[in-house]
């Protein structure tokens, strides 16, 4: 029986994989620490040998008549982002995938009433929300295995849940494996007008687009720490407000696949909260709690850590 053994809510910014003069350029002469972040949770997380595959939730991958899982026993290529490919150029990528564990995922579809379906076509494109991670976290690491799950932009917060619990089932149904779960994408996200955007590339968060996306991020971010998903899931029709990156799809697959509003696992943040012209960036790391992903009753406040 597989299971799910960490997750993370990361940020995926190309400024990241610039070079590192760019990023102290554009950064006030200071590191992003999105970058360190990203540096110290490879060492806490994925240079242990306890995970054998890691599932991102891309938030830049849309699909339209149903969920797509790469099923490809290898991914490898050269990757230049359309949208910035003056940053993001030519990106050499390399790694397993695990088309077992991507057909066991699909195989869950019908029973949660959802559609889903694993595509192993070696010309599928991959978005940088996913090798921008696997640059930071999986590089170097070549027996790691890495799938990758679209969202779905004709689906609402139910459909993609559903997803996520697909994806649950899918690995206790693949035996002895162990995930890891990305949900690759940012909070509030708002860019700033193209004649203002190069007056905030800073990563202060004084430079997020509005103080109260500011403070709607900020407010998710504590909560998290405080395990309280059902507190994110409840309010999500305020958060929309602030236009998070695809609608927080990517997190909402990752909260159906922990327990929706029974997940009690609290985030460890690695880096500051951050601004990326305009948007809210962060990243949150979920362990497994000794007690499992979720309380007998969610309703019941975690209790404080010591």
């Amino acid at each position: 029986m597989g299971e799910i053994v960490g997750a993370g809510l990361l940020a995926h910014v190309p400024t990241i994989v610039l070079p590192k003069a760019d990023r102290l350029e554009l950064n006030e002469g200071k590191e992003i620490t999105l970058v360190t972040g990203l540096e110290q949770l490879r060492k806490d997380v994925f240079e242990s040998d306890d995970y054998d595959t890691v599932v991102v939730l891309d938030s830049h991958w849309a699909t339209t008549v149903e969920f797509v899982v790469t099923a490809q026993d290898r991914r490898a290529g050269l990757f230049t982002s359309e949208e910035l490919p003056r940053g993001m150029c030519r990106m050499p990528y390399d790694f397993p995938g695990d088309p077992e564990l991507a057909h066991n995922i699909a195989s869950f579809a019908d029973r949660h009433g959802t559609w889903i379906t694993g595509i192993d076509d070696a010309y599928l494109p991959v978005y940088y929300a996913t090798l921008n991670l696997w640059k930071f976290l999986g590089e170097g690491l070549p027996d790691k295995r890495w799938v990758t799950i679209g969202v779905c932009q004709t689906g609402d917060m139910e459909d993609h849940l559903r997803l996520g619990r697909a994806l649950a089932d899918g690995i206790a149904a693949t035996p002895g494996r162990r995930v890891l779960l990305i949900a690759s994408g940012a909070l509030s996200h708002t860019f700033w007008p193209l004649r203002e955007l190069r007056d905030h590339e800073a990563s202060d968060p004084a430079h997020i687009f509005t103080p109260q996306a500011r403070a709607a991020d900020e407010e998710r971010i504590a909560w998290f720490k405080e395990g309280r998903h059902d507190k994110v899931l409840d309010t999500m029709d305020e958060f929309w407000k602030y236009k998070p990156e695809a609608k927080f799809f990517h997190y909402l697959m990752m909260a159906g696949a922990l327990g929706e509003q029974s997940c009690v696992a609290r985030a460890r943040q690695y880096g500051e909260y951050e601004n990326s012209v305009g948007t809210g960036q962060v990243h949150l790391w979920f362990d497994r709690p000794a007690a499992g992903w979720t309380a007998t009753d969610p309703s019941t406040p975690v209790a404080a850590q010591p």
